[in-house]
């Protein structure tokens, strides 16, 4: 499943979403006929041995005080949180803006962001930079750089995107300020649909991991996420290494290699690493 989602997202391109629906679907139908081949069974063999916990009855409770109607009123509310700052940008700037295209990529990003934030960066890489042509690959890179840096959630390089995006492509609008709606546009629609997701789905999560299709579908996913991730690890590599008409960086080959022994095998923490790579880079650009 990982080395097919590789190949799949790598060298046929094939977008993030249609990957991640089509592993759950063979993970879903694989524990229906093939379980003992997928670690949700065993699972599910654990969790009746464990017996009942006290989570499960917290969550049997809230089961029984759910119901369509609620379910409906979340799902109405929440939509309409979600997408008014998109409806009210089509109204005010018209359907075929930029700001259009950047709210339905994100909120499609947000959708599907099994595995984390780099398994969805795969994702936007593939879509701002060859899709829609808003970036360049070194400016994805730059990105993702400049979010590891911070405390905040990795997922926060989605406004680095928007924002730059936006900035760019301004249209009639001052640069800053477009990129300013540009930004604060791709976290709205980033985090809506977590509480969304939060309200509808956490009342019914607890019997959702005790079932054995769904634990299927979920851990075919998760193999597949690996292949993505590794997909955004080659892509980035390829162009820290080999930038746009620069050649090879040496350099760049000889940091990643350094950071990665100091890690590895003497268990440098985060925090040296990066301030160490941003003080060694700066010295090096300055000498050089």
């Amino acid at each position: 499943m990982a080395a097919l989602a590789f190949i799949g997202i790598y060298f046929l391109k094939a977008p993030f979403p249609f990957i991640v629906f089509s592993a759950g679907a063979i993970g879903y139908f694989g524990g229906i006929y093939a379980p003992r081949m997928f670690s949700a069974g065993k699972a599910k063999e654990c969790d009746k041995e464990a017996g009942s916990t006290l989570i499960s009855q917290l969550a049997g409770e809230a089961e029984n005080k759910t119901d369509w109607a609620r379910s409906c009123k979340v799902l109405m509310i929440c939509l309409v949180i979600w997408f008014m700052p998109l409806a009210l940008l089509g109204v005010w700037r018209g359907w075929n803006n930029i700001f259009i295209d950047i709210g339905i990529l994100f909120s499609k990003a947000a959708m599907v962001t099994f595995g984390g934030a780099y398994s969805v960066l795969a994702y936007v890489s593939q879509q701002a930079v060859e899709h829609y042509g808003w970036l360049q690959p070194e400016q994805m890179i730059d990105g993702l750089g400049l979010a590891e840096t911070t405390p905040g959630p990795l997922i926060m390089v989605n406004q680095f995107v928007g924002y730059v995006a936006a900035y760019i492509h301004p249209g009639d609008l001052a640069p800053g300020f477009a990129g300013a709606i540009g930004g604060l546009l791709t976290t709205w629609v980033t985090f809506a649909p977590s509480f969304l997701m939060i309200f509808l789905f956490a009342p019914f999560i607890e019997r959702l991991r005790g079932n054995v299709k769904v634990g299927s579908a979920l851990s075919a996913i998760t193999a597949s996420v690996v292949g993505v991730v590794l997909s955004l690890g080659v892509n980035f590599a390829y162009h820290t290494l080999l930038p746009e008409h620069a050649g090879f960086d040496w350099y760049a080959l000889v940091a990643a290699l350094v950071a990665f022994a100091g890690m590895q095998f003497l268990k440098w923490g985060m925090i040296p690493v990066i301030a160490g790579s941003a003080l060694a880079g700066y010295v090096w650009k300055m000498v050089v």
